[in-house]
């Protein structure tokens, strides 16, 4: 039957966790209190760690969702052909497409800008001519209609589909229109004159996301085409079952797709928000992981000021012919112990507020009358937590590896005492 070590049970007595009895309990006491804040200063950073990094997880996820409930998952278009000729092969394109068991839907679709005029209003906007009844299929526009029918997009309607603040922009409604400026056109003895069609407002929606709801407009594929013949991208927009395997899925569908034909996923139109998101997510990380290194230096010192509170007592175990790895060991358990418990301590409380931060805030505000996100202002008006298992294993193992290395030091510093010193001045 194996024994417990006596240098484990000398660090746990030394780390606060068992009572001392007799003369030295006011002396323990007090580097039990410095251990304990120690311990405590570890939990608070790892928390802090832990919700942070789950609230800015949320805040992804929800701008992304948003984001991905209007754009496609990928688009399959021919870039050297005009608007009208990739038209005519989107289905050609979209059965190609759905051979492969990744993808689950398939729409027409044409794409280019333009300028929307409405009086003294004008504003450029990215045209989207979409096929209404199959953008089920591909989106989560039907559902965001605020105002009117998206199956109101017919060939040779020449209806359209405003953003809710591009059509405040606008002062459009429901009946109004609005000129359509392509910006191909021709050029005659007075210049270049764009091309301009007369639209009808059919539609408002509203996807929650600024700069779609500002700056997007729908219109018939077949009215799109006619209007952006001469340019303009064309083909088929496509839905997948996992949205973060956008980028593998487009690159078999590359291979498999005949030559000419592009492939695009949704994380190269949005290259550059996710890798601010990145860039800050991991900054966050970095100076939030300062509440934990400044908690591993207080337990360094805690560490310091017990070996040096229990000079004598290393003295006599050496004495006793305890070896110098054997004193190490003592206050390596002591430390690891700390940090050990306040790394757990800090990760339950931490996953406790992640997981339940949408019951703890409107608590917070109802008892306190204040609102941390006002609707009229932030668009997301509850404070969105998800928790990723793999940033919580990542911040625990930072928080145990710096705590292991504040009790180095004071380790290696005990080891050293030479016990005939010690007693001579004691």
């Amino acid at each position: 039957m194996l024994k417990t070590p006596y240098e484990f049970w000398i660090g746990i007595r030394y780390a606060g966790l068992t009572r001392s009895r007799g003369r030295g309990k006011r002396r323990d006491g007090f580097v039990s209190f410095v251990a304990g804040s120690s311990m405590a200063g570890i939990a608070l950073g790892v928390a802090a760690l832990i919700v942070v990094m789950s609230v800015m997880n949320g805040f992804q996820v929800q701008v992304r969702d948003r984001m991905l409930s209007v754009i496609p998952h990928i688009q399959v278009f021919q870039a050297d052909a005009d608007a009208v000729s990739g038209l005519q092969r989107w289905q050609e394109m979209a059965d190609l497409a759905l051979e492969n068991p990744n993808v689950v839907g398939a729409s027409a679709f044409v794409s280019s800008s333009g300028m929307l005029s409405r009086a003294d209003t004008l504003r450029g906007v990215e045209i989207r001519g979409i096929d209404p009844a199959n953008e089920h299929q591909v989106s989560e526009l039907p559902e965001q209609m605020l105002y009117g029918d998206l199956n109101s997009l017919q060939k040779g309607s020449f209806n359209i589909v405003l953003g809710r603040y591009l059509a405040n922009m606008l002062d459009a409604y429901v009946g109004d229109t609005v000129i359509l400026m392509a910006p191909q056109g021709s050029v005659n003895p007075s210049g270049f004159s764009p091309r301009m069609r007369q639209f009808t407002v059919s539609g408002i929606f509203s996807s929650d996301h600024y700069e779609y709801d500002s700056s997007m407009a729908f219109v018939s594929v077949e009215d799109a085409a006619v209007l952006f013949r001469d340019k303009g991208l064309a083909g088929a927009r496509l839905k997948i079952k996992d949205m973060l395997a956008a980028q593998e899925v487009a690159q078999q569908l590359t291979i498999s797709m005949p030559p000419g034909v592009l492939v695009r996923d949704w994380t190269q139109d949005n290259r550059t928000w996710f890798a601010a998101v990145k860039a800050e997510k991991r900054m966050m990380f970095l100076i939030l992981s300062l509440i934990v290194a400044v908690a591993a230096f207080n337990l360094l010192s805690s560490l310091v000021m017990a070996v040096k509170d229990k000079r004598s007592d290393i003295a006599i175990l050496r004495t006793l012919g305890v070896s110098p790895f054997s004193i190490a060991k003592v206050f390596l358990v002591q430390g690891s112990l700390i940090g050990i418990i306040g790394t757990l301590l800090g990760v339950g409380f931490g996953c406790l507020i992640a997981y339940n931060i949408d019951v703890i805030i409107p608590a917070i505000e109802g008892l306190f009358g204040i609102q941390f996100l006002d609707p009229s202002i932030y668009f997301i008006s509850q404070l969105p937590s998800v928790p990723v298992p793999e940033d919580i294993v990542i911040v625990a193992v930072v928080s145990l590896c710096l705590s292991l290395l504040a009790t180095l030091y004071p380790s290696i510093r005990a080891s050293r005492l030479q016990p005939a010193e010690v007693l001579r001045h004691d």
